[in-house]
């Protein structure tokens, strides 16, 4: 009897389902943790955002601006008003909102909302400390 040098057509198909199921596996836990991380990165760019509103501008104009941009709130990083995603805030597909409230015609607002659409979790929201 001749011994045969090769693989089987069986164990072929058994090493590209193993092959499969750990690429399948790979690529859903992958997404995962890229979700995550991008709602991480909208997390600190909501949390510096609203301390900056805190901390810098009501301290300095005794309310808080109509909107919010680079040039209002300065301490802030530029790139941090970019969602993960490409949009700005205020922009309508944008993931990060501002919401003032009860606001002067002058513009100043006695209160806001600051929110975040998450992929993995509920929306991320931080509201002004003073109404």
């Amino acid at each position: 009897m001749k011994h045969s040098r090769g693989f089987t057509v069986i164990e072929l198909l058994v090493v590209l389902l193993f092959l499969t199921v750990g690429a399948v596996v790979f690529f859903s836990q992958k997404a995962t943790f890229d979700a995550t991380a991008r709602d991480d990165n909208r997390k600190t760019a909501i949390n510096a955002m609203y301390y900056s509103l805190e901390e810098v501008y009501y301290e300095k104009h005794k309310s808080y601006p109509s909107t919010i941009d680079s040039k209002t709130l300065r301490s802030v990083d530029p790139a941090l008003f970019t969602d993960p995603q490409g949009y700005k805030l205020g922009d309508s597909d944008a993931n990060y909102v501002y919401s003032p409230t009860n606001c002067t015609i002058d513009g100043a607002c006695k209160s806001y909302t600051l929110s975040s659409t998450m992929e993995r979790e509920a929306t991320y929201t931080k509201n002004s400390r003073r109404n």
